[in-house]
């Protein structure tokens, strides 16, 4: 046995090399201009090497069904060619034996758990058939009942595979400060007085507050306010926040795990401990069907006084629509959907977004970007609004402010070119200037122009815009004279108001926004999205509150988020859906859903694939068991040897599986 994992995990090893290094070796054979047929030669004899480890590993992952699979051929060798019966039943039977004993043992141990699924009548069969020597019809179920679950898995893996990327995102390292040297520890190993110290871009390792410089940091993902914060000495930071301005230090207040971060990690997993099981598609018809075939078999063995009768009904009966209807179009589904960007975790998943009722919707990074964009140009004292945006974003174009960021953005799609500043300098909480073409500019905040903004608020038309508490405004100066306003906002994500449309269209009843963003902006962007419910001003805590009171109501309910703060809700969700493209680890980790391309639409994609899904198994399903239950009643009149039954299950089996494949 060591000898043969030794070889597993060679075997593993060398696979896993040979994938890396093949496209490295075949680019260094075209740099060197080895001859073509030798260099396709090797690419072949790597593809035909992956392939071979594909299977090695589905064979390592999935052994019953290969199990079954070959014993059935081998048995049917010796008995179609070499003639011997008596060899070919005890082959059969071995293989029943073996890859039926797994099988029997998980379904009674789920029996003992209180779990009356699908798979009983296929376990009664199993043993019916080793109890009367019907080796044949037996191995069938097995490799019926093996393979079902095995492509339900794998279609799940695949799904889930794609995500481990996305999943590497949550703070991790702390840079401490120790005698004027930097130390890079695991956050797990930081004490409360550690001096430590944020780079930009970096996120918060843990709760502190800030020992020297003054910064803006980005606490949408914790808050779901979508404009950064600017901070000074003194002032608290907290976990999973980012640093997006310059590096600075900070003094830890609490360790990892009593952090803000760790907190809500706690929330995501008290949600995910307290969501009920989810009922599958299939079991919901066994709970019916299971009975119907225990009497039906009762009935036959009444009526022909023979015992192969009650083998010949639980053969024909083995829900062959409920093994494989299911997780068939459940993988076709996923791989539709994994086309367009959209990760479906689970088939539980796939099944709830298909019967959804609600759909509830973060505000900042979800439904809008999630970062300010240039509204509108306000210019004066003679000059234009392009003038004002190209000095702006001139002089943006050094420094990482998300208002610099927006200006550039701006400019590079309605200007031509611009022009590096000379003498640059950033105040932080301030501003920036610098020279541009012999004109000092400064472009700050409202603390740059004092006075004179009570003036514009009394005698310009700006004076809504200047007091409008969702938008940010940038004060442009040349030579110390306000020369022009330029107004940001968070925008709503385009198409989102054509996807509210239509998921009412697909059969969604309500759709809700909860934000931790205050109550103006989110009637302001609810207005714009077409949705008539909002909650604003939560904590993560009272979103997932909320979630719970909307599932009493609602069933399936859908969450839609992105920051740090959506992830418990997301846990405690019918359905959590995850911006990963964007959106943070731990939501990516607490959704069920994740949509990989950055655009909140893919959402009513995902209901749509979902509901076609679940509509595509179900007719399979009815007209599988109807089938079945046909099949039974003239089976317990004896009319169907097992092995006959066996060989129309087989039938059933593949128009269950053809009209599943509809899916995708």
């Amino acid at each position: 046995m060591q000898l043969i994992i030794a070889g597993y995990q060679s075997t593993s090893a060398m696979y896993r090399l040979l994938s890396r290094a093949r496209l490295n070796l075949i680019n260094k054979l075209q740099y060197l201009n080895v001859n073509k047929n030798v260099t396709a030669a090797v690419h072949q004899i790597y593809t035909f090497y992956l392939k071979i480890g594909k299977l090695y590993y589905f064979l390592r992952r999935y052994p019953i069904p290969f199990f079954a699979m070959i014993g059935l051929l081998l048995g049917a060798i010796v008995f179609l060619i070499m003639k011997s019966q008596e060899l070919a039943q005890w082959i059969w039977l071995l293989t029943l034996i073996l890859g039926g004993a797994p099988i029997v043992a998980e379904t009674l141990r789920g029996m003992i758990r209180g779990h009356f699924a699908s798979d009983i009548v296929a376990m009664l069969a199993i043993v019916v058939a080793v109890i009367y020597g019907e080796a044949l019809p037996g191995v069938i179920i097995v490799l019926m009942q093996s393979g079902g679950k095995a492509l339900e898995d794998y279609a799940l893996t695949r799904a889930s595979s794609s995500l481990n990327a996305l999943l590497a995102r949550s703070p991790k390292y702390a840079y401490k400060k120790t005698n004027n040297n930097l130390e890079k520890i695991e956050v797990s190993f930081i004490k409360v007085g550690d001096l430590l110290v944020v780079r930009p871009g970096d996120l918060i390792p843990v709760d502190g507050h800030i020992a020297k410089g003054r910064v803006l940091i980005d606490e949408s993902a914790l808050t779901g306010e979508p404009m950064p914060k600017n901070k000074d000495i003194g002032d608290n930071v907290f976990s999973g926040t980012v640093n997006n301005g310059d590096a600075f230090e900070m003094i830890a207040t609490k360790i990892s795990e009593e952090s803000q971060y760790a907190k809500i990690v706690q929330l995501v997993k008290k949600a995910q401990a307290e969501k009920a099981p989810i009922q599958r598609l299939a079991d919901r018809y066994a709970i019916w069907f299971t009975p119907i075939v225990l009497a039906v078999s009762f009935f036959g063995w009444f009526i022909t006084t023979r015992p192969e009768t009650i083998l010949s009904v639980l053969v024909v009966a083995t829900p062959c629509s409920l093994i494989f209807a299911t997780p068939v179009a459940i993988m076709s589904g996923i791989n539709k959907a994994a086309k367009i960007g959209i990760m479906i975790k689970s088939g539980s998943s796939m099944e709830q977004v298909g019967r959804a009722e609600v759909v509830i919707f973060d505000k900042t990074g979800t439904i809008t970007l999630g970062f300010p964009v240039v509204e509108k140009l306000v210019a004066f004292n003679n000059i234009n609004e392009k003038d004002l945006l190209y000095k702006a974003a001139s002089l943006g174009q050094l420094s990482s402010h998300p208002v610099s960021a927006a200006l550039v953005q701006k400019a590079r799609q309605n200007l031509v070119g611009l022009t590096l500043p000379t003498n640059f300098h950033e105040i932080p909480s301030i501003g920036v200037e610098g020279d541009i073409k012999e004109e000092h500019i400064f472009v700050g905040s409202r603390n740059l122009i004092g006075e004179e903004l009570r003036h514009l608020q009394e005698n310009t038309s700006l004076k809504d815009e200047l007091e409008s508490p969702e938008r940010m405004l940038a004060f442009v100066e040349i030579n110390r004279t306000l020369v022009g306003v330029i107004i940001l906002s968070d925008k709503l994500r385009k198409g989102v108001k054509s996807m509210v449309e239509q998921l009412y269209k697909l059969g969604i009843k309500e759709t809700i926004i909860l934000t931790g963003d205050n109550i103006y902006n989110a009637k302001i962007i609810a207005k714009q999205a077409g949705i008539t419910q909002f909650e604003a001003n939560l904590l993560p805590d009272q979103k997932t509150n909320s979630v719970k009171k909307l599932r009493e109501i609602y069933n399936p309910v859908i969450m839609v988020g992105d920051g740090i703060n959506d992830a418990p809700a997301l846990a405690s969700a019918d359905v959590g859906i995850a911006m990963g493209s964007q959106g943070s680890a731990i939501s990516v980790e607490a959704a069920d859903i994740v949509l990989l391309i950055d655009d909140v639409t893919k959402v009513s994609n995902a209901i749509e694939i979902g509901r076609k899904t679940i509509q595509i198994a179900k007719q399979s399903i009815i007209v599988g068991l109807g089938a079945s239950i046909v099949c039974m009643v003239i089976a317990s009149f004896g009319f169907i040897p097992p092995t006959l039954g066996a060989l129309l299950q087989e039938i059933m089996d593949v128009c269950v599986i053809l009209n599943a494949l509809r899916a995708r």
